[in-house]
């Protein structure tokens, strides 16, 4: 019995290009030649023509898939971690968040994160730094005030949509909520940002900057049995790093006071 030839495959490079563009495999329409010819010189065997077209391929996929997820972040611009100033805060371990921004360790299990210091201290510069980390390994991450956030929800609320927006907001692993406990909540804000941490308890993770203590959180959740059952969803699987330093900006102020007295 005659075994059956493969069908000719066109090789003109029109043709070709035309075929990646339909496969959406735009890297590889991008490298071909230049591999071809490497190839051609070197003499490589198909299959390592192929992988190395298709190593290109996955990479900058990966690096698109990052850009689209770091615009969808809505992060602070310019935070980062290379340029946290750890020495600035002197009680935080930098190698325990250097562990925390790997993430595999506390989001898988829908953990949370709290952040605790006086305004300031660069709260919201670390919680943004983190977000960009965890997006970079391929996390989806989401920045918001709190209070944004729940005006957002009331209107969602209001519209009979809440639930979609829940759901909407099930998609980011991590939820990064600036200024928690910040200013004070009526009872339409109260009961969605409850709403919200019940829905993500053990489920998705949350990262809450704060300038109150636990103590103080009457002013959030007016009604006491609310308090209490909001704590104890967010603290149950949570790490919490106190940032409890002079304010970044107020020595940042001083400084400059103190520049200009010398140069004068």
């Amino acid at each position: 019995m005659t075994r059956e030839q493969p069908p000719a495959i066109p090789t003109d490079p029109v043709t070709l290009e035309l075929m990646l563009t339909q496969l959406r495999l735009p890297t590889m329409k991008q490298l071909w030649r230049a591999f071809g010819e490497r190839a051609d010189t070197e003499g490589w065997p198909a299959a390592r023509f192929l992988a190395a077209l298709a190593e290109h391929e996955l990479a900058e996929r990966a690096r698109r898939r990052v850009e689209r997820h770091l615009h969808d972040a809505r992060l602070l611009p310019g935070k980062t971690l290379a340029n946290f100033e750890f020495s600035a805060v002197p009680m935080l371990s930098k190698a325990q968040v250097m562990a925390l921004a790997a993430g595999d360790g506390w989001l898988p299990r829908g953990a949370n994160l709290l952040l605790f210091g006086p305004p300031g201290t660069g709260k919201s510069h670390l919680a943004s730094a983190i977000g960009r980390a965890l997006v970079e390994n391929g996390y989806r991450v989401l920045f918001s005030r709190t209070t944004d956030l729940m005006q957002q929800m009331q209107r969602a609320r209001r519209d009979l949509s809440l639930a979609n927006l829940l759901r909407r907001l099930d998609r980011f692993q991590l939820l990064i909520l600036d200024d928690f406990a910040y200013v004070p909540k009526d009872q339409a804000e109260t009961s969605v940002l409850f709403e919200l941490i019940a829905a993500r308890y053990e489920q998705r993770s949350l990262l809450i900057t704060a300038n109150q203590p636990f103590g103080a959180w009457n002013r959030v959740f007016p009604d006491e049995t609310t308090a209490v059952a909001a704590v104890d969803r967010l603290v149950h699987h949570a790490t919490i790093l106190e940032m409890n330093v002079e304010s970044y900006r107020r020595r940042a102020a001083i400084n400059r006071q103190q520049a200009q007295h010398t140069s004068d």
